[in-house]
């Protein structure tokens, strides 16, 4: 038996070690993960209380259209719930969103280094990558658009970008969006939205307000610290929201995910706290990369690429060792970059120690 042409040959997508991975291989103990951009303080205490809520409804599939989710989340975000979407994370919104506009040979645009799932989630219906390389890290829209054809269907911006960490402009994409054609779809994927504290970072929402050809992705498996659970949501307008859910696979979000967001986003004092810890945490570190000469791309998720000046493979080897995991810039597109996510102080810390012994053996 042979898979479908489209589906030949592609890479398997290699996420970070698992802490669990880590320890059966090396035999090691203490382990540190600082690959995956998850938050280190964990979820809000609101959580454990809702789960033990629905302790003795496991037996029951949970409702497909969360309608306590979404009434507490269009709450939240002052929206229309009809503009809300759910999915098993929002990598599963992005391939709903293949599915739906993305015919064999149709077009998508992004950027060289960014999200992975975007490239592999096209050539899975036989779409088309354009690739628009990133200028100093940051999403070049005007390449982006000079690259949309009249088989362009999507548009791919992640903002925060992964893996750089920048940042695209509110007025950059306000005049993007007022140029893009009317057959085309801006996917603004904002999975590390809620970390932002640069004012110049786009209120999105208020966009589709007079502009309906923009879906935004949000997760809460960032910020939120509910990785596990695999909850993202989209926000369009009602009539791209419909088509959406003509593909979306019944109970997608299980009853514990459903019910943990609903608690999750309850808590804006657990979020403003990470939001905070997180800012001293890049400090923390970029203050070291400064004195050590080393570049960095400027941060606003959580997590920073920072050039080591040597072969990613060798720190991330060293580091993994030693009982701290970060990201290899190899497969990023970075080769002398590793990703790190921003952990607590104690963790930021023993990862820059040993960052620095590396460093230190090595000659920078």
């Amino acid at each position: 038996m042979q898979p479908k042409a489209s589906v030949r040959g592609l890479p398997l997508y290699k996420p970070g070690k698992s802490l669990e991975e880590v320890k059966r291989e090396l035999g090691l103990e203490d382990v540190i993960k600082l690959a995956s951009n998850e938050n280190p303080f964990g979820c809000s205490p609101r959580v454990w209380k809702a789960l033990e809520e629905i302790k003795g409804e496991f037996q029951y599939y949970p409702e497909g259209a969360a309608p306590e989710l979404r009434e507490k989340l269009a709450e939240h975000l002052e929206v229309d719930p009809r503009r809300l979407i759910f999915g098993n994370g929002s990598d599963e919104i992005v391939q709903m969103l293949a599915r739906t506009y993305l015919e064999p040979g149709d077009e998508s645009v992004m950027a060289d280094f960014t999200f992975p799932r975007y490239d592999t989630v096209t050539r899975i219906e036989g779409g088309v990558p354009v690739v628009v390389p990133l200028r100093e890290g940051v999403h070049d829209l005007e390449g982006m658009l000079a690259a949309i054809t009249e088989k362009t269907r999507l548009v791919w911006i992640c903002n925060p970008n992964n893996p750089t960490g920048t940042i695209v402009s509110q007025d950059a994409l306000s005049d993007f969006l007022d140029r893009i054609p009317p057959h085309v779809l801006v996917v603004l994927d904002e999975a590390y939205y809620e970390y932002v504290t640069d004012s110049t970072y786009p209120d999105s929402i208020s966009l589709l307000d007079y502009n309906p050809q923009i879906i935004i992705l949000r997760t809460f498996s960032k910020i939120y610290g509910l990785a596990a659970f695999r909850v993202g949501y989209g926000i369009a307008h009602p009539d791209v929201i419909a088509e959406l859910e003509r593909v979306r696979e019944p109970f997608n979000v299980n009853r514990l995910a459903q019910k943990a967001a609903a608690a999750a986003v309850e808590d804006e004092a657990f979020v403003l706290y990470c939001r905070n810890q997180n800012r001293m945490g890049i400090k923390q570190m970029t203050e070291k990369f400064d004195e050590w000469g080393l570049s960095y791309f400027p941060a606003h998720g959580n997590f920073i690429l920072v050039d080591t000046g040597h072969p990613a493979d060798e720190v991330f080897q060293h580091l993994l060792h030693r009982g701290v995991i970060v990201r290899s810039g190899v497969h990023l597109g970075f080769p002398e970059h590793i990703r790190v996510t921003v952990g607590k102080k104690e963790q930021n810390e023993r990862f820059l120690e040993e960052l620095h012994a590396f460093l230190q053996k090595r000659g920078k």
